[in-house]
């Protein structure tokens, strides 16, 4: 059984990533604050991190947002890419108290799932993408931390409000264990 699990987990991996790339590179919203845009793709981040762990978490955000990067025809902005994953790995933390693939997403894991969330992108885009930034890029401090305080909040929102209702659909299609009766 565990082979199976690895499987699953490594085309979620693969198909996370191709999401991410899809809805980061073509989806995303532009907004008032530079180089800064509201993305959806980390509600699927934030969905499947939930159902396949932190070491999925991690690889979805990773490669998927190396891959956007590449797109633009430049190279990976490190400091973001790193962030992304380091979102990925938070939510995947949460993965075993969520325990979404069970099929039950009732207020207290709409609770776990949002604080999982906030903490990711905070700690993630305040603290890690603009410290990276000055470190790696000597990018100015006033231009990452405002920047990032916008990815703050607006991948928080789209995280849990975008990302919880995919959980909550993808819930609802599991059947759940003693809901067949015998005839």
């Amino acid at each position: 059984m565990k082979n199976n699990n690895s499987i699953k987990t490594v085309v979620a991996i693969g198909i996370g990533a191709a999401l991410f790339f899809v809805l980061g590179r073509f989806v995303a919203i532009p907004s008032p604050v530079p180089n800064t845009n509201i993305s959806l793709q980390y509600a699927v981040l934030g969905l499947l991190a939930a159902m396949y762990g932190p070491v999925a978490g991690g690889l979805i955000g990773f490669i998927g947002h190396t891959l956007i990067d590449l797109s633009w025809g430049g190279s990976p902005w490190w400091s973001w890419v790193i962030t992304s994953a380091f979102v990925g790995v938070v939510i995947g933390l949460f993965a075993k108290k969520l325990q979404v693939q069970e099929g039950d997403f009732g207020k207290g894991k709409v609770a776990v799932f949002t604080v999982a969330n906030v903490i990711a992108h905070v700690v993630g885009w305040v603290v890690v993408a603009p410290v990276l930034d000055i470190v790696i890029y000597a990018e100015p401090a006033n231009k990452v931390f405002a920047q990032g305080a916008f990815a703050a909040v607006s991948n928080t929102i789209t995280g849990v409000v975008v990302g919880g209702l995919l959980i909550l659909a993808y819930t609802k299609t599991i059947a759940k264990k003693g809901s067949l009766d015998q005839e």
